[in-house]
């Protein structure tokens, strides 16, 4: 009987010793410390946390498709060898930088609304995009293979990029949502107070096919700069067949060299919320069938003789219209928007320069009348009237509000036609579209340069964008020019 008990207190023992043995962990398969090796739960079991906002970037081949889901870019960079597609609007969000590497190329999908595509630097955010002239980095439509695909007017087949700062505005309150995105995204708004704002770097950068429609006819322009500060560098951008403005400024101070603007079906360079940048060496040029202006300069609207004033200043630029038959205007001021072109040649457009006059208050003839409007040492050819039988009542006008008399306000802005210099001559630029030549071959009509006073410009000793004894600048890395 004792033999049987210790036998069975034996057994018993081991028992509890085989089972105090079993390795104990995680045994979920789904946890990310599950183990193998684990017979009893302990309870450690641990998940990965899904983030629903973490950006996607979804590789296949060598192209990355990105979809941002609120986190933005993060600090990134995009390498040239693989082709980047947006999927819907992507964010390079407040203190995150994107790098974009000589020789990039990033594609928008299709899709207008809530599937519009665009890169979006918010403001506080950086971007450096430096290409080259042999290497530019390229923007444009995900059904663009590069090699002739699409036409050079195709339109509105993606959104575009957007560049948001903390430079100055004239409107209420004084920081604003960027037209062309939702206003309910908060990513979108810009403005502040820092005029020397630094939002990177865009060099040889080509923008191509944009404008899609977010709704409402709210077009995305080819590239928007608002509120971008004086420290962003920004030179050799091309803008073509966008199927809104090409260029916009919403306020700020940023300032742009070599600039080139083609096929866009709105306007070409417009301005407002009191944008006050330097702009040198561009060339607009327009498709005879589509475009309105080429210079739509506002100042503000909200209000309207909200300060700091639209000041920008314009040198050396070239800019060619539809033809006198499509009765487009060269350049609009209204909204209280002064500016000044230097050293430029405007040809090719049935209408001229035109400043409005309203019943009172602050408008562009009042920044004329403060000599904040100035348009001197110019040259215009085929302008209002065939070749050179234009005169200044014909190429400078008042647009007078309704109800608002001529009190000899057209005549004192014509007399500065002469008194500044202005002249009309042919500059022997071709502009026919399959033998596009910007540069002058009569150096004679464009030698009458005035040498700029501020020390960011270069001093040319010739009117336009190029140099009549030199090369074209936009050749090769612009798909005007291939």
């Amino acid at each position: 009987m004792k033999k049987k008990t210790l036998l069975l207190v034996t057994i018993l023992t081991l028992g509890v010793v085989v089972t105090s043995c079993k390795k104990k962990g995680c045994t979920d398969e789904n946890a990310i410390n599950y183990s193998e090796e684990a017979k009893k739960d302990d309870g450690s079991c641990s998940y990965e946390t899904v983030n629903e906002n973490a950006t996607e970037y979804n590789e296949s081949g060598n192209t990355v498709t990105i979809i941002d889901h609120g986190e933005g870019t993060g600090t990134k960079t995009l390498t040239a060898d693989k082709t980047w597609i947006l999927d819907k609007i992507v964010f390079v969000n407040a203190g995150q930088t994107l790098t974009i590497e000589p020789g990039t190329v990033i594609k928008g999908k299709p899709g207008q609304g809530e599937n519009a595509s665009a890169l979006v630097v918010a403001k506080g955010a950086t971007i450096n995009a430096a290409g080259t002239a042999t290497n530019p980095i390229i923007f444009t439509a995900e059904s663009d293979d590069l090699n002739g695909s699409l036409a050079i007017n195709a339109r509105g087949l993606w959104g575009g990029l957007i560049v948001l700062g903390d430079a100055q505005l004239n409107s209420s309150p004084g920081t604003s949502a960027i037209e062309g995105i939702p206003t309910s995204e908060t990513r979108g708004l810009y403005g502040g107070t820092n005029d020397g704002d630094n939002s990177g770097t865009l060099q040889y950068v080509s923008i191509r096919h944009g404008g899609t429609d977010i709704g409402a006819g709210n077009e995305i322009n080819g590239l928007t700069l608002g509120g971008v500060g004086s420290a962003t560098t920004i030179d050799h951008i091309e803008i073509v067949s966008n199927a809104d403005d090409g260029i916009e400024c919403f306020g700020g101070k940023p300032n742009i060299k070599n600039l080139v603007v083609s096929y866009c079906a709105d306007d070409c360079f417009d301005y407002d919320e009191g944008f006050r940048g330097n702009i040198q060496f561009a060339l607009i040029y327009q498709d005879v069938n589509e475009g309105d202006r080429m210079g739509e300069h506002d100042g503000g609207t909200t209000p309207e003789d909200g300060s700091p004033y639209a000041k920008p200043v314009f040198y050396n630029t070239t800019y060619i219209g539809r033809g006198i038959s499509a009765g487009k205007r060269a350049l609009t001021f209204r909204d209280n928007a002064g500016g000044e072109y230097h050293n430029s040649i405007i040809m090719n457009q049935g209408k001229g320069v035109d400043i409005e006059k309203l019943a009172s208050g602050q408008d562009a003839y009042a920044r004329f009348e403060a000599g904040e409007l100035v348009i001197a040492n110019n040259v215009f050819y085929d302008v209002a009237s065939t070749g050179t039988t234009a005169t200044a009542s014909d190429i400078f006008k008042v647009s007078f509000a309704d109800g608002v008399a001529d009190n000899g306000e057209t005549t004192v802005f014509q007399a500065t036609f002469g008194s500044n210099n202005n002249t009309v001559a042919n500059p022997g630029i071709d502009v026919n579209a399959g033998s596009l030549n910007p540069i002058p071959t009569n150096a004679a009509s464009v030698n009458n340069a005035a040498t700029p006073n501020d020390s960011w410009f270069t001093t040319t000793t010739y009117q336009g964008a190029f140099d009549p004894s030199g090369s074209n600048w936009a050749q090769g890395w612009t798909l005007l020019f291939e």
